[in-house]
């Protein structure tokens, strides 16, 4: 078995699944702003599930949302611009495209009032955390948010409290 520093490092990378009122008390860490804290355990990736309660579209841009699991919302950002940033300018072009049609193909699943499931990198703006989301799935089962619930309060209890202690 590994030694719980490990378990806790190698969870930085990982998509942990938060309910909206643990996501929104992470505090951004301050000798690394990509790096966001949960009770002392430094995180990066995130996954929720929630009721679309909010939709804002920049065509071009970006898609802005937010997620409702009951308690709290979650702000995401969904962005559309992988054709003009510079920031893929060093992918192939192919390989842009592709993430491209994901994106736009991701932006109109996200409609007011379906349930989605969105992982992405944890990141803050204007004071706020929300997910810059990478992977969107509309889910179907009507058991998806209380299977993601209990999950979140199983997880919370084994793993993630487990290593608040800490401090990487």
């Amino acid at each position: 078995m590994l030694h719980p520093i490990f378990l806790a490092m190698d969870l930085y990378n990982t998509h942990v699944k938060l309910l909206a009122f643990d996501f929104l008390s992470l505090t951004p860490t301050r000798s690394d702003p990509s790096c966001f804290q949960r009770k002392g355990l430094r995180l990066s990736r995130a996954e929720s599930i929630g009721v679309v309660v909010t939709r804002e579209l920049k065509p071009g841009k970006f898609l802005r949302f937010t997620i409702d699991d009951g308690t709290g919302c979650i702000p995401c950002v969904l962005w559309l611009n992988q054709l003009t940033s510079s920031y893929f300018s060093r992918r192939s072009p192919s390989s842009v495209r592709s993430i491209a049609r994901s994106a736009l193909h991701f932006a109109s699943e996200i409609q007011l009032g379906v349930v989605v499931r969105v992982r992405g990198r944890i990141t803050g703006y204007r004071g706020t955390v929300q997910i810059t989301v990478s992977d969107v799935a509309l889910e179907t089962d009507p058991n998806a948010q209380v299977l993601h619930w209990l999950d979140c309060v199983r997880l919370a209890r084994r793993c993630y409290d487990k290593f608040s202690i800490i401090r990487v």
